[in-house]
């Protein structure tokens, strides 16, 4: 190669997965963003106060709240496996008309104001609402009590298995499906022996990453089922209430959310990596 056509060529760095040739520019926005999310957290660390930490985070309204978001996120999150599981499967291995209509209802409650999802429950299964009445009739209420925590968890948690789920199946492909099936299995058979285990470090993501969602929902358990100590007021409720008569006891509180967020991110990491790692994944 000539001289002049070896100093035009592009400088490439090593990196662990190959060669980058990413502009020193782009470092100092990646390091501008990096911050954007960083400092926030280190001011709320800055801001605790560490003397009173134990204390404040093992009072009685702050451990009944916290117990009734791990209960309710848990029972959200079972929920969420088992309606998302079969619309993740439709999605992405069904064809019918109307497919992508489908798919951006299930996913609208990702750009849905949470409130607008909690008033929408709330007129579907509300006294006065949609269902509501029958329910009423049969002695069935929903909205202001527990259930209805778990019912507006679900419906913003929903999309996040969904995604995840759907995104698994359509990168592990289909033909060890096709081949099951032509081995004779039933459709049955190949879910449950084939398709599941294939996806299930995507399936594992998807529910760590509803039940993450759940944990932190405000805006929709407020709007369909109140706040009412030991029954619907979970964490970010009781965050809420607490800013504006304990701040202290509001940082500390936040604290705890964001430690349960990293484990949930590093757990949700983990399940991507496994994912990569299977035979098929790359295919």
């Amino acid at each position: 190669m000539p001289a002049s056509e070896s100093r035009r060529a592009p400088v490439f760095r090593r990196s662990g997965t190959g060669y980058s040739a990413v502009p020193p520019w782009i470092y100092v926005l990646a390091c501008a963003g990096a911050l954007f999310v960083l400092l926030p957290l280190l001011a709320m660390l800055a801001r605790v106060d560490w003397p009173q930490f134990i204390p404040l985070i093992t009072s009685e309204s702050s451990l009944s709240a916290l117990g009734l978001s791990l209960r309710t996120s848990a029972a959200s999150t079972m929920l969420c496996i088992l309606l998302g599981v079969p619309l993740a499967l439709v999605l992405a291995r069904g064809s019918f008309p109307g497919q992508r209509v489908l798919r951006a209802f299930v996913l609208l409650p990702l750009v849905l104001p949470p409130v607008v999802g909690g008033i929408a429950l709330l007129y579907t299964f509300g006294r006065q609402g949609l269902l509501g009445r029958s329910l009423e009739i049969a002695g069935i209420q929903i909205a202001f009590s527990t259930t209805a925590v778990i019912l507006a968890q679900t419906f913003v948690a929903l999309p996040f298995l969904v995604v995840s789920l759907e995104g698994a199946l359509r990168t592990a492909g289909g033909k060890y499906e096709a081949v099951a099936a032509t081995l004779g299995a039933r459709p049955t058979t190949v879910l449950r022996r084939v398709s599941l285990p294939l996806v299930l470090p995507g399936l594992t993501s998807g529910a760590v990453l509803s039940f993450a969602r759940s944990l932190g929902e405000f805006g929709a358990t407020l709007t369909f089922a109140g706040s009412l100590q030991g029954v619907t007021r979970t964490l970010p409720l009781e965050i809420y209430l607490q800013r504006e008569t304990d701040a202290d006891a509001a940082v500390a509180l936040s604290l705890v959310l964001v430690a349960v967020a990293v484990i949930v991110v590093a757990l949700s990491y983990g399940g991507h990596r496994t994912k990569k790692a299977m035979p098929g994944a790359a295919r």
